[in-house]
C-alpha cells in the first residue's frame, strides 16, 4: 500500500475509534477489565460498618483508637494484542476483509485501554512472528499500534496461532489481559490455549465471513487457498458438495463452542459483512453483569 493510502487509513482509524471509544466501551471496560488487585492505601479512624479484620493492630496500640486498612483497587493493566495477520486475512465477501475487521476492533481495544491508562502492546503473527511491540501508554503509542496494524505485512502465509502463544509466555511474564484477534483457521492450539488461559486473563475475538458458512449459487468456480497456494475447481451445482461444505462449517463451530465450554473462554464473533460495536457492546455489557 502506498504511504500516502497508509496515512489516509491510520487517520480514519484513528477518528472511528475515538468516536467508538467514548462512546462505548469506556465504562463497561473498567468493569470488566478488573485491576491486579488490592493494594495498601492508607489507614483511617475505625467506623461502625468497617470489617474487624481490617484494623490495623499496630496503629491501634500507638494511638490508643481502633484504626483500619483501606485498600484500593491496584488499577494498572498491561493489555497485550495477539493479531493474526496470515493471508486468510485478506478475504472478504463484502466491502470490508478480513484484515479491515481485525484492524478496527486491535485498535478499538487498544485506545480503550489507553483512555484508562493501562499499558498496551502488540504481537503480530502468520505463521511466524512478523513483530513485537513491548507494552507501553500514551496516544502517541496507540498511534504506533494502528501505524503498525496497517502496513506490517506478513512473512508466511499461514497461520501458527500456538508459535504465537510460545513467544508471547517468553516476553510478557506478568499476568496480562491476552486479547487473541484471528479467523482461527488453523489446528492443534487447544492444549495451548489451556495453558494459556490459565497464566492470563485470555479473550478470543474470531473474524468469520459469510461465504465461509455458506457458498451460495451455481456454476463452476475457480478458487485459491490464500494460505497454501492450493487451486482448485469447485461446481457449485454439485449438490452433493454444498452438503459436505455446509456439514463442514457446521462441525468446525459445533467443535468451537465445545472447546470454549471445556476450556472456559470468553469468544466474541466478528464479521465481514457488519460492524464490529454492536458485538463489541454486547459483549462488554454481558461480561461486565458477571463482576
Amino acid at each position: 500500500m502506498p504511504a500516502k493510502d497508509i496515512l489516509k487509513k491510520i487517520k480514519r482509524i484513528e477518528i472511528s475509534t475515538r468516536k467508538a471509544v467514548n462512546s462505548l466501551v469506556g465504562g463497561e471496560y473498567h468493569s470488566v477489565f478488573k485491576g491486579r488487585g488490592m493494594e495498601f492505601d492508607e489507614v483511617k479512624q475505625y467506623q461502625p460498618g468497617d470489617q474487624i479484620s481490617s484494623i490495623d493492630w499496630k496503629v491501634t496500640a500507638r494511638t490508643g483508637v481502633p484504626f483500619v486498612k483501606k485498600f484500593v483497587e491496584e488499577r494498572e493493566l498491561t493489555v497485550m494484542l495477539m493479531v493474526d495477520i496470515s493471508a486468510s486475512q485478506q478475504f472478504g465477501s463484502s466491502m470490508k476483509t478480513k484484515r479491515d475487521i481485525v484492524e478496527e476492533v486491535a485498535a478499538l481495544l487498544a485506545f480503550s485501554a489507553i483512555k484508562n491508562n493501562d499499558r498496551v502492546g502488540m504481537l503480530l503473527f502468520s505463521e511466524n512472528i512478523d513483530l513485537y511491540l513491548p507494552p507501553r501508554k500514551g496516544r502517541g503509542h496507540g498511534m504506533r499500534v494502528i501505524k503498525e496494524l496497517v502496513s506490517v505485512s506478513p512473512k508466511s502465509r499461514g497461520t501458527s496461532i500456538v508459535n504465537a502463544m510460545e513467544y508471547m509466555g517468553k516476553v510478557v511474564k506478568t499476568r496480562s489481559i491476552v486479547i487473541l484477534i484471528s479467523d482461527f483457521l488453523d489446528d492443534g492450539y487447544e492444549n495451548q490455549l489451556n495453558i494459556f488461559s490459565k497464566k492470563h486473563n485470555l479473550l478470543l475475538v474470531r473474524i468469520n465471513d459469510h461465504l465461509e458458512k455458506d457458498f451460495p449459487g451455481d456454476g463452476l468456480i475457480f478458487m485459491q487457498d490464500a494460505e497454501t497456494g492450493e487451486y482448485m475447481t469447485v461446481d457449485l451445482s454439485d449438490r452433493a458438495w454444498q452438503k459436505a461444505f455446509k456439514e463442514r462449517s457446521e462441525k468446525a463451530d459445533e467443535e468451537w463452542e465445545r472447546m470454549l465450554r471445556k476450556l472456559k473462554i470468553d469468544s466474541i464473533d466478528l464479521n465481514t459483512s457488519s460492524s464490529c460495536i454492536v458485538p463489541l457492546r454486547n459483549f462488554f455489557k454481558k461480561r461486565s453483569g458477571r463482576y
